[in-house]
């Protein structure tokens, strides 16, 4: 199975559950204080482990019965999709703007028709009302996407399956084409420039979608050091005006606009955990050819209200 790209208290406890194993022998397997396991426990997804414990807890997941793989695998996936539902159902309940999708079940939210500040030069630009993903797409929803239709599946997923330890992550390795796919499945479109914009400034065209202060530690850009990305609900004093999550940072994101016309190159926005900070204000431009795919790119939809 994929290994896991950040063990915290929360992965290391559902290994334990895997193995089947008491506190104070799981503790001996990974070579530490036997009072640490209930404190990992306790502190869950706060605690980040030390790099002698990630690793040993790495040897032991690799070197594992094929049926211990399975049940961590499974409780992995469990407690993700839970944990995606139980946030969404809240955004359901909390802002009435909000509505599932009927297609891939994303949750969506409405921006209102009317101005907003566009570019660097705040120019006032009018948009119609639109609905807008609150999330990038996940591998989990690619993962819909792929079974409904064959598409391929991208190429961090191995032998062809959604990653249990990504599935709540952006998907990656996609291109513009595959993106406008799956938007077309989902019976929703790619973002324009200006859509995806006003969703991540707000209606008064703040510079960040927090506000105006430069805050990096607000978002999964280079500076955080994280070098991969993370779950798209991670950062929530990071999210937009309208309640969007990931409008900085994570992963570059697809629109529908060409650059110029004709040139097959569509603009990028967002910037990405491979990015400095200084790339991150939504209004700041990017584009990149139709088929470029990288592990650093994916994409959002919208659909007409």
């Amino acid at each position: 199975m994929a290994g896991v790209t950040r063990w915290t208290g929360r992965e290391a406890e559902l290994l334990r559950q895997a193995m089947r194993k008491k506190g104070i022998d799981f503790a001996e397997l990974v070579g530490v204080n036997p009072r640490q396991i209930p404190r990992w426990k306790r502190r869950g997804e706060t605690i980040e482990l030390e790099l002698d414990n990630q690793a040993a807890l790495d040897t032991l997941l690799a070197q594992a019965d094929p049926a211990v793989q399975q049940r961590f695998a499974a409780l992995l996936t469990e407690r993700a999709a839970t944990e995606h539902d139980e946030r969404a159902e809240e955004l359901l309940r909390a802002n009435p703007r909000t509505r599932r999708h009927p297609v891939d079940g994303k949750v969506m939210t409405l921006i209102e028709e009317g101005i907003y500040l566009s570019g660097p030069e705040s120019r006032s630009v009018w948009l119609e009302p639109y609905l807008v993903d609150v999330y990038p797409t996940t591998n989990k929803d690619y993962a819909g996407f792929v079974s409904a239709t064959g598409h391929q599946a991208p190429q961090h997923w191995p032998g062809g399956r959604c990653p249990v330890a990504l599935a709540t992550h952006p998907v990656v390795w996609v291109t513009w084409y595959d993106a406008t796919a799956y938007a077309r499945w989902a019976g929703k479109s790619l973002p324009t420039a200006r859509q995806w914009e006003k969703a991540a400034r707000g209606p008064r065209g703040g510079a960040y979608p927090w506000g105006n202060e430069p805050t990096a530690a607000k978002a999964n850009v280079a500076e955080a050091g994280i070098r991969a990305t993370t779950p798209v609900s991670r950062y929530q004093s990071g999210v937009s005006p309208y309640g969007v999550f990931d409008m900085c940072g994570n992963v570059w994101e697809w629109c529908s606009s060409e650059e110029r016309p004709g040139t097959g190159r569509y603009e990028l926005k967002g910037s990405a955990f491979t990015s400095p900070f200084t790339r991150a204000a939504p209004s700041l431009r990017n584009a990149a050819n139709a088929a470029m795919k990288d592990n650093d790119t994916g994409f959002r939809c919208v659909t007409q209200p």
